[in-house]
């Protein structure tokens, strides 16, 4: 496993409620920053008020290793109540690209809603890493030899993060819909 090769992480569970719901609790874009261990902000940019193709917004991340940095992320992928994708790229050039290119992001990722016969969703969380440098870049250029078991403990960890931010999702969707 490379990070030149997009390595993902994926995480997902059904939840107990409509797809127009849970599509609510997704397309809120300050909601993760609730439930999510690394995410602690987030703010529509540009005049933006909600999601769109093309719209942008900038998150604050923490991690106790990596430090704080900012981010901006492009809407790529709008599906109502079914898929809602942005592609993070780095507004600062602080991990070595100095024009960000939502064709060419740190990160993608993606929320994907699949509703079942009985009214219920399955709410699914994927990342995809790279292409562009990042942050866990610098960690493999440190120590390029271990760049597999690098890359395999972030994205366990992404997808430790990913489970916490659904089940957050799933327990307000529920506790409206119940």
């Amino acid at each position: 496993m490379r990070y030149a090769d997009g390595p993902t992480a994926t995480a997902e569970t059904p939840i107990a409620a409509p797809p127009a719901r849970v599509w609510e609790l997704v397309t809120d874009i300050g909601l993760p920053a609730r439930l999510s261990p690394e995410l602690k902000s987030a703010t529509w940019l540009d005049g933006a008020s909600a999601p769109a193709l093309g719209a942008r917004f900038e998150g604050h991340n923490s991690h106790p290793r990596a430090g704080t940095w900012r981010t901006h992320s492009h809407v790529v992928e709008l599906v109502e109540h079914r898929a809602f994708a942005w592609a993070v790229t780095d507004p600062d050039g602080g991990f070595g690209d100095a024009a960000p290119d939502p064709t060419r992001p740190l990160a993608s990722w993606r929320f994907e809603l699949s509703p079942a016969a009985d009214g219920t969703t399955v709410l699914r969380q994927t990342v995809r890493l790279g292409p562009a440098p990042s942050g866990l870049s610098r960690v493999i250029e440190s120590a390029p030899d271990r760049e597999e078991a690098i890359i395999a403990a972030r994205l366990d960890e992404l997808s430790r993060n990913m489970t916490t931010t659904l089940q957050g999702i799933k327990a307000l969707a529920e506790e409206s819909a119940g």
